[in-house]
Parts: C-alpha cells; structure tokens; sequence
C-alpha cells in the first residue's frame, strides 16, 4: 500500500511538460500546475493563443505567472522523504507496445520476451533472468507479442521442432504423433539451414543494389551530358540562326540598294527622254500655228511666195522605242526573290529531321521480361478510351469512347483537323508509352487493331493504318489474321477469335499482338525502335461492325 501511495504523490508531483518533479511550481487560472520555465517555454511558442497544455483552456492575454509557494514547500518536504522523479511516459506500454507480465498498475514496456517463459519482462523484472544462473539457458528475444503462438494447441507444449513434410512448427508430441514418419527436425536446425538461404539473398539483394546504383549514377550523367549538350546546342543553333538571320537582312538591304539605284537609272532616263519629247512637242505647236496662220492668208501669191520656206517634218525618233509597262518594271526581282523563300522553306521542311538531336542511349536498364501469359500481361493493363475529334463522320463512340460501330450514314460532326476522312478509322486519346497492355472484342467482318504515331496522316493512302511507316496493324477477319506495316502484308496460320491483346514495350521496341480465348496465344511480334509515343487505333470495314477495348481487372 505504501508503494502505491508513493507512485500517487510521484504522478501528482510531476509536471505533465517535463515528467519531472516540479521546479519553482506555478499555478494557472485553470487550476493545473507545471514547472515555471516549462510552461513559459509552452506559451513562447504559441504566440498569441495561450493555453493549458492540459485540458486546452485559452487565456487572452497572457496569464501572469507567480510561484505557487505551498505547492513548492510540499514539493520541497515530499522530496525529502525519499520521493523519486515517476518514469516518463515514454516508458509506459502504449497500445502498440509489449508491456511487461510482471508490472501491476500501470505496465511498463517490455525490452525483451523470453522464449522459455513465454513472457515479456521489463527493465527491472528481467534482472533475474541476467543475474541468476537458473535462467542462463533461457532465450531472450526482442519484446514480442506473438509469444503465445510458439505453443501447440493441441499439446499446450512450446513448439520446437519443425515438420519439413508440412513445412510448419510442431512440439515434441505432435513428431510421435500426427507428424510420425515425417521428415522433422529440431527448429533451430531449421532455421540455420534457412538463416543460410536468407544471408545468400541478402547478399544477392546487396549486390543488386550496388548494381542498380551504379546504374543510377550512369543516368546520372547521362541527364548531366544530356542537359550540357542541349544547353550548348542551343547556344550554338542561335548563333548559327542569328548569322543566318543576319545574312539575309544584309541580302535584302542588298537587293533593296540595288531597287532603288536600278529606280533612279530608269527614272532620269525616262525623264530626260520626257524632256525631249516635251521640247519637240512645243516645236511642232510652233510649227502648227505658222501653218494655220500660211493657211489664212488670202493673197494667192503671198501664200505661194511663203509655202517653200516651211521646212519639210522630219520623223520622230521615239515614238517606236518607247515601252510603256505599267507595273511591271520589277517583276522579276519579286519572283527571283519569292523563288528564294520557296527554296529555303523547302529546305527548313526537308533537314528538320536532320537538325533534330539523336542521342546513342545508354543501355544499363535491361528490357522488362516478355509476357509469359495473360496474367503477366494484366499486370501492366491500360485503360484506353477512343478520341471523338478524330473517329470518321460514319464511326459512332459509345461506351465512354470504349466502344466504335461502324454506320450506314454519316454523321454531322464538326470539321476537325485530326479527323480520319477517307479511311473508316479512329484513334485513341491517350498517349501510350512505356509497357502497356490493352484487349479489344470485335464483332463483324474486317477490322484493324493498331498503333500509330499522332502526326500519321489523316487524308489519302499514307493515313491507312498499315501502309505507311507510322503504323502497325492487325488485321482482323472471321476466317484469318494478318499483320501490315509500310504496305508489307505478313499473314499468320492461327485460329481466329474474336479478342485480341496488345502487348507493348515503348522503350524496348516491342509490340506483341495476342489471340485470346480460353488461352493466350502469341500472333506476331514486332521488334523496332519507336521515334514518338503511340496512340491505339482501330479501323473498320463494314456497316453494323463492331469494336471495344475492353474493362480488365
């Protein structure tokens, strides 16, 4: 009883901050007590709010704090009869912990369970099991609350052997009794032959990560190369563009001089010969008026006398090399120059591909395994959902967009850009990269099961799924299979079903296409190397035909 009472006056004595015994004890309006420093170092941090760290009372403002002088002198007496500081709380049991089998009240947590015992000690009940020499023998284990578990429950006896027939812990009762004639052992024999196995996985484990993080490191750099590269590339493609830009300002402000020079040239010689005109203009009226004035003289003689004295006209001399083209002086360097645009914009379109960067990839992550069966395949399933803004005017989307029908009439959908129009075909929404798994159900005559890049063409031949080089096909039909790529048509002996899996690793170059019935067989293979990510495509042929990607667990 007095053990019991001493623990009381240990937990009423303590501040609930600390866990200690109280320091110059303070008394807040709510009636709770902490150690002075303890409960200014609380209220510091709170700021503006203050609180009792007990029962979440708020004080506004700050409390004063005085100490509490009859709670400090009983603190003072009770220390001098012997009272220690109570164990932290950190020390007792929580509900996830293993307490100790031996502590009444309030447990303390165990820090070790004895195999022998079957029970969990703390610090202080597990002293006898380290002093005295009756429990020498016994095994000590980390706190464990699964103790109950090493006892048969049929025998109530502990468990120390182990049936490799059954691959299960047994008492001694149970191997000359259920388990006679099995092959058993003691457990810890067992468990040296498993601790075995367990340290060569460990080091396999080990040296797989050494590996990996060697490998991690090799990409490392490669991302550190790669980014040093394009930053340089980019540096230096500008300069190269700027120099380019600059050249064909310097070749326009050319052409331009050249204009307006050419402009003056042909501008005073058309002016001087103006003036020449003008001059033989203001002639020829002078010449005119002497003539109309000859013409009104009534004396026969007199007008005879004069009419030989008029010089003869001579003929003009420009009349015949003058060229008049309005607005066409400069054609020809407007053309020239257009011509030049042409030239370029072809030759920007035909190297874009050459200009852009190719990198030799680093092959330190090996390709994931190909699928052994549908199971492995499920593992990396995709949900897949078609893109109405290319489906074609007679391919109705239902189901989400997880399902194509191919129609008698055309639909009134809006022009878009990326819609298929000549070919009864349609592609998915998502992007598809990586390893992806994916199953269509098809009903009706032909159809297509395919991938594609995004940038395949949406107008004429080359936007036929199969014959063009971005894209691969599957054709579907009730009686065969075949596989198109680039007009190359491969037929395949299989029976038909009317599901199909596709199987593909982007990073690999791998594109798998599946016959999936009661089993799953392979079709083709394709091993290549992917430029851009795909998109799921599916063409049909036939009105009433029918294709779905289909909902996989």
């Amino acid at each position: 009883m007095a053990e019991k009472g001493n623990d009381l006056d240990q937990e009423r004595f303590c501040c609930s901050i600390c866990l200690d015994v109280l320091q110059d004890p303070v008394t807040i309006p709510c009636g709770h007590s902490y150690c002075m420093k303890c409960i200014q170092r609380f209220w510091n941090k709170e700021k503006k709010i203050f609180s009792c760290p007990q029962c979440r009372k708020t004080f506004t403002p700050r409390p004063g704090l005085e100490k509490n002088i009859m709670l400090a002198d009983l603190v003072e007496e009770v220390k001098k009869t012997g009272l220690q500081a109570a164990p932290a709380d950190h020390c007792y049991a929580g509900p996830e912990d293993v307490s100790c089998d031996f502590c009444s009240g309030r447990k303390l947590k165990a820090i070790k369970s004895c195999l022998i015992c079957l029970a969990s000690y703390c610090e202080k009940h597990l002293q006898p099991h380290l002093d005295e020499a009756a429990f020498k023998k016994h095994k000590l284990v980390e706190p464990s609350k699964n103790l109950q578990e090493n006892i048969c429950s049929i025998h109530d006896e502990v468990m120390k052997m182990f049936c490799r027939t059954d691959q299960k812990c047994i008492c001694y009762l149970c191997s000359v009794d259920e388990h006679r004639g099995h092959d058993t052992v003691s457990a810890a024999a067992e468990r040296t032959e498993r601790q075995r196995d367990l340290e060569e996985s460990q080091q396999q484990i080990q040296q797989r990560i050494q590996d990996r993080e060697k490998e991690v490191k090799l990409l490392q750099q490669e991302v550190g190369a790669i980014n040093h590269s394009a930053d340089q590339t980019v540096k230096d493609s500008e300069k190269i563009f700027t120099q380019m830009t600059r050249l064909i300002q310097k070749r326009s402000c050319d052409v331009k001089q050249q204009i307006r020079s050419q402009q003056l040239t042909e501008v005073s010689r058309v002016k001087d010969l103006q003036e020449e005109l003008e001059q033989e203009i203001t002639e020829l009226k002078r010449r005119d008026a002497e003539l109309k004035q000859l013409s009104l003289t009534e004396d026969h003689s007199q007008f005879l006398l004069n009419y030989p004295s008029l010089p003869p006209l001579s003929e003009s001399t420009h009349s015949s090399s003058i060229n008049v083209r309005p607005l066409r002086y400069f054609e020809e360097v407007t053309a020239a120059v257009s011509e030049l645009r042409d030239k370029l914009k072809d030759i920007l379109r035909e190297e874009r591909t050459n200009i852009s960067p190719t990198f030799t990839r680093l092959n330190v992550i090996p390709p994931l395994p190909k699928p052994r069966n549908r199971a492995h395949c499920l593992k990396y399933s995709h949900q897949i959902t078609l893109d109405p803004n290319t489906a074609h005017r007679q391919l109705l989307l239902s189901e989400e967009n997880r399902k194509v029908m191919f129609l008698k009439k055309s639909q009134s959908d809006s022009d878009h850009p990326d819609r298929f129009t000549d070919w009864f075909q349609v592609l998915s929404r998502e992007s598809l990269t990586g390893c992806c798994y994916w199953e269509v159900e098809w009903r009706g005559d032909y159809v297509n099961v395919a991938v594609a890049y995004r940038n395949i063409s949406r107008t004429g031949h080359e936007s036929d799924f199969g014959f063009n080089d971005k894209s691969w096909s599957l054709v579907c039909s009730p009686k065969t299979f075949s596989f198109l790529h680039n007009s190359i048509r491969i037929s395949i002996s299989a029976p038909v079903s009317s599901r199909v899996g596709v199987y593909l690793d982007h990073r690999a170059g791998v594109l798998s296409f599946y016959n999936v019935s009661e089993s799953m067989t392979l079709l083709h293979r394709v091993q290549t190397t992917f430029t851009q990510p795909l998109h799921a495509g599916l063409r049909l042929f036939s009105v009433g035909t029918t294709a779905q990607f289909c909902k996989l667990k």
